[in-house]
């Protein structure tokens, strides 16, 4: 088979081209795999989704190009353009690459090389991990980084971008090569590209990158997690973070319009608003817990097996309390349901007669269909659509 001429290594702005077909096989699923003799489509690889476009023959028709996968074979390398249908072998096609998605990935790669540069220089961190979807993008580093370090190095970020220095594609001869100090997650042998970010950054990349920073126009990181021994950032470029920051943009200006205050009080009246939560919660829950007094108080002492219904809403830590209070006073299952005709959640405990509540949840779960588990001395659970006296009554046997 005969080797397929990587376009996008001329040029990462070639987006238009006319190739042979090699072969195109049919898979299970309907779909087709097509190699050419060349092409300008990017196959995923180095942690970075494909390029998407279309395939146009010499009939007019056309098949969208879903995937391009890579992959060597008998030490050749093969480039399949997974696509919607077929085309005939030996016919000439003219290729469209998807420039939106071409470009939006471009912004990002490059964005996060910048990135990736500034943390090795300044903290001495390796890159061990890289992921560039559609929708995300997140770099792994084998040290940590904390928020402040994060900021700094976001603004040095766009300070590249801003500059508008060149970013250099190439690949080196072998002593060039040899001298060259870049970054690279593993060993490489044959020809190797290197992308240079000029100032920044120089590392082994496969993949189509921007000619200028400036065309990142900027990064905005939008998430900081500890991962293994160092972290995982999540960085926004180009179209992306603007779009990022709009809807940002708009949750505060919702904000700011209904608590009718400015964008820059916004976090201070939703911690007022919290705080003034809360201090009604604690009222309520204090409320309850009396209302709930006076209802136990009133119940005969001497009756065994005391269930009490309430709404779905009853505070879980209240029913808990509950059900200890009653079961203090009482022999026999003391428990508590909330809900409604949709279904319950329930906590019954054994009664001063220690009655097994284990045998209770196998009743339950046999009869009644519930979920849960639970010690001899207390159990918990939910329960579906059911007659609740008809529960109770089971329990109270």
């Amino acid at each position: 088979m005969n080797k397929t001429t990587e376009l996008y290594y001329e040029s990462a702005y070639i987006t238009e081209f006319d190739a042979e077909v090699i072969a195109c096989v049919g898979n299970e699923d309907g779909r087709f795999e097509v190699i050419l003799d060349r092409t300008a489509f990017f196959p995923e690889q180095g942690g970075q989704s494909s390029d998407l476009g279309v395939l146009l023959d010499d009939n007019g028709s056309t098949v969208d190009v879903l995937h391009v996968s890579i992959s060597e074979e008998d030490g050749e390398t093969v480039i399949r353009h997974i696509t919607d249908g077929e085309v005939a072998v030996g016919s000439r096609v003219h290729g469209s690459v998807d420039w939106e998605h071409r470009f939006n990935n471009m912004q990002q790669h490059t964005g996060e090389h910048i990135f990736s540069g500034i943390v090795s220089r300044k903290f001495g961190y390796d890159n061990v991990g890289f992921h560039l979807s559609d929708s995300e993008v997140t770099m792994d580093y084998n040290g940590v980084l904390t928020p402040e370090d994060i900021k700094e190095i976001e603004l040095e970020v766009n300070g590249a971008i801003w500059e508008n220095v060149r970013v250099i594609a190439e690949f080196p001869d072998k002593d060039r090569l040899d001298k060259m100090d870049y970054r690279s997650k593993k060993e490489l042998t044959g020809d190797v590209r290197i992308v240079t970010v000029e100032g920044y950054d120089v590392c082994a990349c496969c993949a189509p990158h921007v000619e200028h920073t400036g065309e990142v126009g900027l990064l905005k990181v939008v998430g900081l997690q500890n991962y293994k021994k160092g972290v995982r950032v999540s960085i926004l470029c180009g179209k992306r973070a603007l779009l990022f920051l709009e809807k940002e943009h708009d949750m505060v200006t919702e904000l700011s319009n209904r608590f009718t205050t400015s964008a820059d009080k916004v976090i201070t009246s939703v911690n007022k608003l919290s705080e003034d939560n809360d201090s009604l919660k604690n009222k309520l829950n204090a409320a309850n817990d009396k209302l709930m007094e006076y209802e136990l108080d009133a119940i005969d002492k001497g009756l065994s097996d005391v269930f009490l219904v309430k709404e779905k809403e009853f505070d879980q830590n209240l029913m808990r309390n509950t059900v200890n209070k009653l079961a203090a006073e009482h022999s026999g299952y003391c428990g508590v349901f909330a809900g409604d005709d949709g279904g319950y959640i329930f906590i019954i405990a054994s009664g001063t007669d220690k009655k097994d509540c284990k045998a209770l949840m196998d009743m339950l779960k046999s009869e009644f269909d519930a979920k849960g588990g639970g010690s001899g001395t207390m159990i918990q659970g939910s329960i579906g659509s059911v007659d609740i006296s008809e529960v109770i009554e089971k329990c109270s046997k």
